[in-house]
């Protein structure tokens, strides 16, 4: 029995396709036991996962779920122990996202299981197909205020595509096979709840043949509209979102934007959704995103959104600039029919595959004649004006330029000269970026300006909490994400606010020698809210302080490597070094980069406003 998602052998135009490999692992040999048997539940539960081609969760051992447990090992599925459970669920998440198959996270019922629930939802929001099992309190004590007992669908239903309770133990491969159905279908986290007596005994099951859906291109007659638009379009721009990398559509969203000589700009925090090499590629939208991208899509008359839920926060105004174009006709493609025209109006909506979507357009189009084949070269040449315009620009911009930023550059100079500019210590790590790399970025300023240096040459590496907007994130993601491709470069960015919410799991690289590198950039406050003080509340600071001790040394008290940078000169060397040790011994890295407080744009200026003050005692606070 086949226990994977099938690969595609051909590119839909007859030749070859690409072949991309995922992981180092041996293949899936594992037999799973058909027919209907005699078994135990948690024999049941396991040879279910097994079935469905398991291989790595990710948890904390706990006596809710232990009889399964114990035979983890000899089905062949490796228990990640972690230090939080939250670090858990988004290893299970990077984990996903770089494979392509579920990720698995598990942990004991009530406190175990509630922890997990921020990173679920960051999964939710990144359409992660993460299977979260969630053992829960006896039957026997449910209702009674127990030990660890807690009310445990609840908890994930806003972030769960689907909730399966194990009310028999008798249904538990199905309800099992289930979940793991359903977050590939409905492209998302599902939860299996199991009270913890029901792993027990002796039941007659099946165990499930996973079940996949072949989604196709999307109507025709939807998709016929679509290409007469396209056809009449003066200035066509796609967006590649999401969905191209997870229905492995790059190669089709290029063949599509050749075609048609488009600009194809990334959606926001999918700057791996399109090859930075190519000619056509323009940058990213969305925060600290790519002003060139923005210039060119506001030119757009016409807008494929291909992949893409268009959420508002991608496409908010930027860099001074409200770019989104007001009277384009926008086609959007989604595999979710609910996001077709939720946040813009759109002309076309098409409920589709990104990538079988992207083939059927191009195929209509080959035999219609294209408006925009007539100013290609002029076009051509408008990116290539902007594109060199944007990169000159980033260049030249060493350091923020507004007036805090300018006092802090110089306090940093007072200090003992070492403090370095994020926008210098960026521009430096992306020329030292290697071959291959997957990069994971946590919430904050400077991460956030990071979306306008990284770049990637193939999909399934990079990964950010997206809508959700948690910290702790990258840390953790990127071990999920190593852990399915240890043939690949990881490397984290985190803020030191961000980093101390998750830095205990260096121990969990260490000690499974799932080697990552990190790096810190310590300027020593919360950037992203207190910008927010500086432009909106007359610079009084409230709890934005971050004094630390050497986040260098407590990696290396944890097993790491620890290295400290304070010169510019120091940072490409820094992290090729740590690479370097990931690759070829083994070693985890946190590189902690001794930053000015210069902060970048806030989030959202939209989101906040000068106080008014009503009481005489706070009337100074304006």
């Amino acid at each position: 029995m086949s226990t994977q998602t099938p690969e595609r052998q051909m590119g839909r135009d007859g030749h070859a396709a690409p072949e991309r490999e995922m992981s180092t692992k041996a293949p899936d040999t594992r037999q799973v036991t058909s027919g209907v048997t005699r078994m135990t539940p948690s024999e049941a539960f396991v040879e279910t996962m097994v079935a469905n081609g398991v291989t790595d969760i990710f948890g904390i051992m706990g006596s809710a779920f232990m009889d399964a447990m114990d035979i983890f090992a000899p089905a062949g599925i490796r228990l990640v122990p972690v230090v939080h459970e939250q670090g858990a669920a988004h290893m299970a998440d990077g984990y996903a996202r770089v494979s392509g198959k579920h990720g698995l996270v598990i942990g004991q019922n009530g406190p175990g299981i509630s922890n997990c629930v921020t990173a679920i939802a960051a999964a939710y929001w990144a359409h992660s197909p993460v299977v979260i099992v969630t053992p829960e309190t006896g039957t026997m004590g449910m209702g009674l205020g127990g030990f660890q007992e807690a009310n445990q669908l609840p908890m994930f239903q806003e972030f769960t595509k689907y909730q399966a309770h194990v009310n028999n133990p008798k249904r538990m491969a199905e309800l099992t096979g289930r979940a793991f159905d359903r977050a590939m279908t409905e492209i998302g986290p599902t939860q299996i709840n199991i009270p913890r007596d029901y792993f027990y005994g002796e039941i007659e099951t099946e165990i499930p043949t996973p079940q996949r859906l072949d989604r196709g291109p999307g109507g025709g007659a939807s998709l016929d509209a679509a290409a007469d638009l396209l056809a009449q379009a003066e200035f066509p721009v796609i967006i590649s979102g999401g969905g191209v990398v997870m229905a492995d559509g790059v190669e089709e969203c290029k063949a599509l934007a050749e075609r048609l000589g488009a600009p194809v700009v990334n959606s926001y925090l999918h700057n791996d959704s399109f090859p930075a090499s190519h000619p056509l590629w323009c940058g990213a939208l969305g925060y600290q995103g790519s002003k060139a991208a923005m210039k060119l899509i506001a030119q757009a008359d016409v807008v494929v959104a291909l992949g893409s839920r268009l959420g508002p926060f991608g496409t908010l105004p930027q860099h001074g600039m409200d770019y989104w174009p007001k009277d384009a006709k926008i086609i959007q493609i989604d595999a979710d029919h609910k996001m077709l025209g939720l946040v813009k109006k759109i002309s076309v909506g098409i409920c589709g595959d990104a990538a079988e979507a992207a083939v059927a357009l191009r195929e209509r189009l080959e035999v219609r004649d294209l408006r925009s084949d007539d100013n290609r070269e002029a076009r051509v040449e408008t990116m290539r004006r902007e594109q060199d315009a944007w990169e000159q620009e980033l260049t030249e911009w060493t350091h923020e330029k507004d007036g805090y930023s300018l006092e802090m550059i110089e306090e940093a100079k007072g200090e003992d000269g070492s403090w370095l500019s994020p926008r210098q210590v960026l521009r430096e790590l992306e020329k030292a970026m290697p071959e291959r790399v997957m990069v994971s970025t946590d919430i904050g300023n400077i991460n956030s300006v990071a979306n306008s240096y990284l770049r990637f040459e193939e999909p399934r590496s990079f990964f950010a909490p997206m809508s959700f907007g948690n910290c702790g994130y990258a840390l953790p993601t990127i071990i999920g994400a190593k852990a399915a491709a240890m043939d690949r470069p990881a490397v984290a960015y985190a803020g030191d606010g961000a980093w101390g919410m998750s830095m205990g799991e260096v121990l969990t690289a260490v000690r499974h020698d799932i080697p990552v590198t990190a790096v810190v950039f310590h300027n020593r406050q919360w950037g992203a809210e207190k910008k927010n003080q500086v432009d909106f509340y007359d610079r009084r600071f409230v709890a934005g302080e971050l004094e630390s001790e050497s986040f260098a040394g407590i990696a290396r008290a944890m097993g790491a490597e620890g290295v400290t940078v304070s010169e510019l000169d120091e940072v490409g060397p820094a992290l090729t070094a740590a690479i370097d040790a990931q690759m070829n011994e083994g070693r985890t890295t946190v590189i902690e980069i001794m930053c000015t407080r210069e902060l970048g744009d806030p989030f959202r200026r939209d989101a906040l406003s000068k106080p008014v003050r009503l009481l005489d005692k706070y009337k100074d606070y304006v």
